[in-house]
């Protein structure tokens, strides 16, 4: 962010909003929220000329490092089953394809440009439900999969961690991750929330309803410094999900916009300790009101432009 010195930190943003998913009138996904959440940063000193960005939209060959080529021709054909369709929860478009496509470009710009300055953001993805074969939970494809085989089949870096905050578990990404000892996967989530049937992160750390800031954090501390000590990463796809925040309509935890910014500093300072590059994506938030979800949003990005440092280039690999 921008200080009193007035001298941006080149912190990178991707934005997808303007791909618009149309949905009915009354569905509960707060669609609003990635234009609102741009227009913040527009308004702030985030960006320095040229950083606010649209990203490329993923390809095929990149979507099918973490998809099966059945369900990527069904996504596209739109041939997906009425079951298929349910399960995602968004009527099929050609629109959704084209976004789907170019949220998850978001994840792999902001990868990239995290190698390349420290840190950078996503105003979408943290897609973490969509499995290989399957959508799921507002989930078309997984970003956080695709991103991270996509540097690393450019010969960037050899490990990723996903680190996920998102309050429901990152079933998708761990299925799809599963038995990748190059890709560490770190769910923190509230245990009796969705998905039901969990699947097996590397590192899961499930959390009893109503659990509020000093829990949550002290539980994030020592799991992360856990996972990065196994796992020591060159890249880190942190998912900063706005729904373990205390009035989430589907949350169930009990953690203050305060927890979730202390969050933020912790995940984002321990990774910078161990110069670990971060790319930042929003994943979930579906508070009633919708100010809250860009609060807690804008507050993630704007904690990582002001660590961001003009520290490296794509020197991994």
């Amino acid at each position: 962010m921008c200080d009193g010195t007035q001298v941006f930190n080149p912190v990178k943003v991707f934005y997808s909003d303007h791909f618009v998913l149309p949905l009915p009138d009354g569905h509960r996904f707060p669609m609003t929220k990635y234009s609102l959440l741009r227009g913040r940063v527009e308004s702030s000193s985030i960006c320095g000329p040229g950083e606010l960005r649209e990203p490329e939209a993923v390809t095929d060959g990149e979507i099918l490092r973490a998809h099966d080529p059945g369900y990527l021709d069904r996504v596209v054909s739109g041939t997906l089953t009425d079951k298929e369709v349910r399960r995602i929860g968004f009527p099929w478009s050609e629109n959704m394809v084209e976004r789907s496509r170019r949220a998850s470009g978001g994840t792999v710009g902001a990868c990239l440009a995290a190698l390349e300055d420290g840190f950078a953001a996503n105003l979408a993805g943290g897609t973490h439900h969509a499995f290989a074969n399957r959508g799921e939970g507002y989930c078309v494809f997984n970003d956080s999969a695709i991103a991270a085989r996509a540097v690393q089949a450019a010969n960037h870096v050899e490990r990723v961690i996903v680190v996920d905050t998102d309050v429901h578990q990152g079933n998708g990404t761990a299925a799809i991750l599963a038995g990748d000892r190059s890709v560490f996967t770190l769910s923190i989530h509230a245990e009796k929330n969705f998905p039901f049937h969990k699947e097996r992160s590397d590192l899961d750390i499930p959390l009893p309803d109503g659990t509020s800031d000093g829990t949550y954090l002290e539980a994030l501390r020592s799991g992360l410094e856990r996972a990065l000590e196994e796992s020591r990463p060159e890249l880190a796809i942190y998912l900063a999900g706005a729904d373990p925040f205390e009035a989430d309509r589907l949350g169930r935890l009990s953690v203050t916009k305060a927890g979730l910014a202390e969050r933020d500093r912790l995940v984002l300072e321990v990774c910078r300790e161990r110069d670990i590059p971060v790319a930042v994506t929003m994943a979930g938030g579906y508070s009633e009101d919708v100010r809250d979800i860009v609060d807690i949003h804008f507050a993630s990005i704007n904690r990582a432009a002001r660590m961001a440092q003009p520290q490296r280039g794509l020197t991994h690999g």
